[in-house]
């Protein structure tokens, strides 16, 4: 397995260096030179192919180890899974991308396929463009494996020394002991990784297109429609990968929260974040022939961010749990693939400021303020601002201590007072957006198109300025009262006028955005007749679906922001949480008195020890009935899991779903110091259904504009 392994990457690592140099030199090529530029074209489209084989054959075989037992190769002992669930089969093949080297595996597998759909659209064309663009992909797909080959810290298929097998073939000593974790044997943690590569390796290819647009002087929107369908697509899976790591961080690690701004956490945000400023600037580019410039450099700024993602997670200077041991491969690679990208689409920029100078820009240049390509601009510069202070944040424990927050890791305190009011602002301008008109806005104009939705927007808002006022603010001033740690960190976020002040603001936005949003679908698309002159009527029919689609789906992303905009309100600014001890009688089997938090009761049931069929998990439950008033809701079984072979404990929290509020029921053992006592842990989440159902509504909505991002341009409009 070993040797089988190796020589695949070897292979790899070949078709990928001889991809990158025949495509680049191909392309470069003049038309007089027609065999020479074909046979290397011929030569590097066949070296993509080959790669994305050869990486194929190395994950198969990874797989047959993980899911067969073979414990011939290090790596497999290190993250096999021991799991006898009914998604043993699932734990088992998410070893593969469990450590620093199998997902970087993964990581190139992905590239490799990318790099080989550029191709397989591109075959018959064989653009320069193309060309220069594969083979940008190719050298990127190449460090990576350079790192796989060459890195003994990343020896993915090293043989597993025999000192750790006896004379019976099972593993002895510390090796015994090795595995996944128990905390990790989770449907949406089995998931989570491979979707964000997905994003991760996708993103690299607009980044790639936008230095063969600069290497070969192409400033057309050519290079955007090329790539525009794949940005997307890789940006809805990077989101869906952070959507599920949060709802495991909700629903398994016993916290009660979903993020807490941990430097892993803050790294896969930020290529989300700039990926919300590219797919605009996109759309702007495509329609309106404007951002020339700037979406070039949003395009290197995004692939910067992957990198940096990937520096902060493998680089090991900065701690957190989340992250792989840190090696010197990885701290050279993305720490050089986190500053060059924008370097050189900077330079570019300047060499090629001819061509994609402001000055050649064929849209309607904005006569106001007031008008939605400025609102562009301002989504534009919000997101990308914000993301370069979360990137400086996130490192500052890494940076010397004259800068600011140099050498101190930043609270989430501090982030959440920061993320708080520029998220505000940001989903207020996308709440106007749809009021706007290109180039300018008149004010009657402006104001026919809000009145409809501004009437059902306040209704709305005044039903959450009701549950505000009754449900939010009076669990806001109990935590004040309580005192304690809860208490610092709330004052720590200002004074209670502001505080309340700024949910209060939140939730007209919402309001706002929303409806804004909601009765924008209803309009037809302004560019639903974009197609060619010439087309036949199935072509314009399909141009029309496709336009809708991406309307339709844009404005229902939109509309989902409002949702996780009141979710993100209600379940991070106003939580109930109450930690108590409940006297417990061994003998009886009984507790003495209820658990009271707000209108909840919890009335304890019984209890129960069980031991996994791998005999190495042990699981202590207890039972509690869950009233609301004199009304049963719920049963609910939080437990303590004892892993024997790691002696690690894990809490499973137990959670009752409500339209507007979840009960998440921590139970933390048993308390033997005056008496034997239960540790409950009990939280109340206001409108966290309002963030899942936000959540999945972005998902849709991005998933249909999916469709919606066509091979060809339509053409500029200057519709008012």
């Amino acid at each position: 397995m070993s040797v089988l392994g190796s020589t695949a990457l070897c292979v790899a690592l070949a078709c990928g260096a001889l991809s990158t140099v025949c495509l680049f030199v191909g392309s470069r090529l003049s038309e007089r030179r027609g065999r020479i530029r074909f046979a290397l074209n011929a030569g590097g489209y066949g070296a993509v192919f080959a790669a994305l084989l050869a990486l194929s054959f190395s994950l198969l075989l990874l797989a047959f180890c993980f899911t067969t037992g073979d414990i011939s190769l290090e790596y497999v002992v290190f993250y096999r899974s021991d799991s006898t669930s009914d998604l043993a089969w699932l734990y088992k093949l998410s070893g593969i991308w469990g450590g620093r080297e199998g997902s970087l595996l993964v990581w190139a597998w992905l590239l490799a396929a990318y790099n080989s759909a550029v191709a397989a659209k591109s075959a018959k064309a064989k653009r320069s463009l193309d060309g220069v663009a594969l083979s940008v992909l190719s050298l990127i797909l190449t460090a990576f494996i350079s790192v796989l080959v060459f890195s003994e810290d990343n020896s993915l298929f090293a043989a597993l020394d025999p000192v750790f097998v006896d004379s019976a073939g099972q593993l002895t000593g510390l090796a015994s002991k090795w595995g996944m974790s128990s905390l990790l044997e989770h449907w949406a943690m089995a998931i989570h990784p491979p979707m964000l590569f997905i994003g991760y390796a996708g993103l690299t290819v607009p980044f790639a297109y936008a230095i063969a647009a600069l290497v070969t002087n192409d400033p057309s929107s050519i290079w955007v429609s090329r790539c525009s369908r794949i940005a997307l697509f890789s940006w809805v899976f990077l989101g869906l990968g952070i959507g599920v790591g949060a709802a495991w961080a909700y629903s398994v690690l016993g916290w009660g929260g979903y993020w807490g701004w941990d430097p892993v956490e803050n790294a896969s945000l930020l290529p989300w974040l700039a990926g919300v400023a590219l797919i605009h600037s996109f759309i702007i580019f495509r329609k309106r022939g404007t951002f020339r410039c700037w979406t070039v450099l949003c395009a290197c700024i995004v692939f910067s961010f992957v990198s940096l993602g990937a520096f902060v997670t493998r680089s090991g200077i900065i701690g957190s749990v989340h992250a792989f041991d840190g090696d010197p491969s990885s701290f050279a690679l993305f720490l050089f693939l986190s500053i060059a990208p924008v370097a050189l689409g900077a330079m570019g920029l300047v060499l090629r400021r001819k061509s994609f100078s402001f000055g050649n820009e064929k849209g309607c240049v904005a006569e106001s303020i007031f008008s939605r390509d400025v609102a562009f601009y301002f989504n534009n510069l919000i997101t990308v601002a914000f993301s370069f202070l979360l990137g400086y944040m996130t490192l500052a424990a890494a940076m010397p201590s004259w800068m600011p927050f140099g050498g101190q890791t930043v609270s989430a305190e501090t982030y959440n007072a920061i993320a708080a009011p520029l998220g505000i602002v940001y989903c207020a301008v996308i709440a106007v957006c749809p009021l706007l008109s290109w180039c300018k806005t008149g004010w009657r104009q402006f104001l026919r198109r809000a009145r409809v939705p501004g009437i059902c927007a306040t209704v709305l808002f005044a039903a959450l300025m009701a549950y505000h006022v009754s449900n939010l603010i009076p669990s806001y001033e109990a935590a004040l009262s309580g005192g304690g740690a809860v208490a610092e960190a709330l004052a720590a976020r200002g004074p209670s006028w502001y505080y309340n002040g700024l949910s209060a603001v939140g939730f007209l936005v919402a309001s706002l955005l929303f409806f804004n949003s909601i009765f924008a679908l209803r309009k037809r698309s302004e560019y639903g007749g974009g197609c060619q002159g010439g087309a036949s009527r199935a072509a314009r029919a399909l141009a029309v679906a496709r336009e809708r689609a991406a309307t339709y789906g844009g404005f229902a992303a939109h509309a989902s922001m409002a949702l996780i905009l009141a979710g993100l309100i209600g379940s991070s600014m106003y939580v109930t949480e109450k930690i108590a001890y409940l006297d417990y009688d061994a003998e009886k089997d009984e507790v003495a008195q209820g658990f009271q938090i707000e209108d909840y009761t919890l009335e304890y049931k019984g209890k129960l020890v069980t031991v996994e069929s791998n005999q190495t998990d042990l699981f202590n439950t207890v039972y509690f009935d869950v009233y609301e008033g004199d009304k049963l809701l719920a049963t609910v079984d939080p437990s303590v899991q004892m892993v024997a072979t790691t002696q690690q404990q894990h809490y499973h929290a137990s959670i009752v779903h409500q339209p507007l509020e979840d009960l998440f029921v921590v139970y933390k053992g048993v308390d033997s110091g005056d008496g034997w006592s239960f540790a409950l842990d009990v939280r109340v989440n206001p409108l966290v259904s309002f963030l899942w159902a936000g959540f999945a509504l972005l998902v849709a909505g991005s998933s249909i504009a999916i469709f919606g991002h066509r091979g060809v341009s339509l053409p500029k409009t200057t519709v008012r």
